[in-house]
């Protein structure tokens, strides 16, 4: 017995912010799609809109183009789910879901009640959804904060009490443990522009007041008396297209999250630059490692520099792409997609 998968197709047109004139059309040339793009895909679980773009095209963020969706759409990309099957047609440049397909009865079983699939793997953001990465130079000065714990005890884990001042009449139960961790030195500048926050563990609340009596539900790492609470909200669930700035980035990585020297693919990074440069949430980036100079002791010019009088400057090298996934006022964060060497910090991130 087969299955039918009825979907109507609605033709949106991608309008560029730059470079083209309002409501001139844009799409993907025949010559920009990979040579072993297959005329028809079916989607399947563990997909993401990143892979199904890598399958087609060389360059994952024309995706948008590709697909033929408007600029208000792309803050909610079209609805892909497993079962699906794109039909590419090569001689426009653009892809969709075929409108009528039949489907064997395991895949339907599968995708029919499947979730749109996401722009990229859930499970390797998911933690930098949940928990404020970023906080402002005096974020957490007034932040709730543990002032006493059960018996005194020096260290608290899973299970053990503690008292918070300034939870006040909050409705939130579920609070974030935090200690502010190392600042964030803007490299073009070296202006402090936030710290990472240490994340420590989970609590809830007992019994509501002043102070406050809370359980620690989760501890990933010691807490003690002073440290800061960050009440839990719901996650933020971007499911954003990957498409280029329309405006011009540059910034440069400030560091890799972990506290490691380099990071390769999957490593999620830390960017100099955020809403305030006009970035966000979907944004692909390319990282390129910046040319040294030969015949001078300085070695690696700093971001911005021109080479001195009779310096050879050796051509900055691009290496990979990443995708912006987080985005603060003036740091995000992004995921390494693509890289042909290690990522390291001061590395540049441009307009891919």
């Amino acid at each position: 017995m087969h299955y039918q998968l009825r979907k109507s197709i609605t033709t949106l047109v991608f309008v560029l912010c730059s470079g083209l004139g309002t409501g001139a059309l844009a799409q993907v040339a025949p010559s920009e799609l990979k040579a072993d793009a297959p005329d028809r895909y079916v989607v399947v679980p563990g997909d993401t809109l990143w892979s199904i773009a890598e399958r087609f095209l060389s360059a994952p963020q024309r995706w948008p183009q590709l697909w033929n969706m408007n600029k208000e759409t792309l803050k909610n990309p079209h609805r892909i789910y497993p079962g699906d099957v794109l039909v590419l047609d090569r001689a426009k440049g653009q892809l969709a879901v075929s409108d009528t397909v039949k489907l064997s009865p395991k895949v339907r079983a599968e995708g029919v009640e499947a979730k749109a699939i996401p722009s990229i793997p859930p499970n390797l953001i998911e933690p930098f959804l949940t928990r404020p990465l970023v906080i402002e130079p005096d974020g957490l000065d007034n932040a709730p904060t543990i002032v006493a714990t059960e018996e005194n005890r020096v260290i608290l884990g899973a299970g053990n009490v503690a008292y918070v001042q300034g939870i006040g009449n909050s409705k939130e139960e579920t609070w974030h443990v935090y200690r502010r961790g190392k600042a964030l030195i803007d490299p073009d500048n070296n202006v402090n522009i936030g710290y990472e926050a240490t994340f420590l563990g989970t609590a809830r609340v007992r019994n509501p007041g002043e102070p406050a009596t809370v359980e620690i539900v989760a501890a990933g790492q010691e807490i003690t008396k002073g440290d800061k609470l960050v009440a839990a909200g719901r996650p933020p669930v971007p499911n954003y297209a990957p498409h280029a700035p329309a405006g011009q980035v540059r910034g440069r990585v400030m560091s890799i999250y972990g506290g490691v020297g380099e990071g390769g693919r999957n490593s999620v990074i830390t960017l100099n630059r955020g809403k305030a440069d006009g970035l966000e949430v979907g944004h692909v980036l390319a990282l390129l490692r910046l040319g040294a100079t030969v015949g001078e002791k300085r070695g690696m010019l700093g971001y911005g520099e021109a080479a001195p009088a009779g310096a050879l400057k050796v051509p900055d090298e691009r290496y990979g792409l990443v995708f912006v996934f987080r985005v603060f006022d003036r740091v995000s964060y992004a995921l390494v997609m693509n890289v042909s060497r290690t990522v390291k910090p001061l590395d540049v991130v441009q307009n891919p």
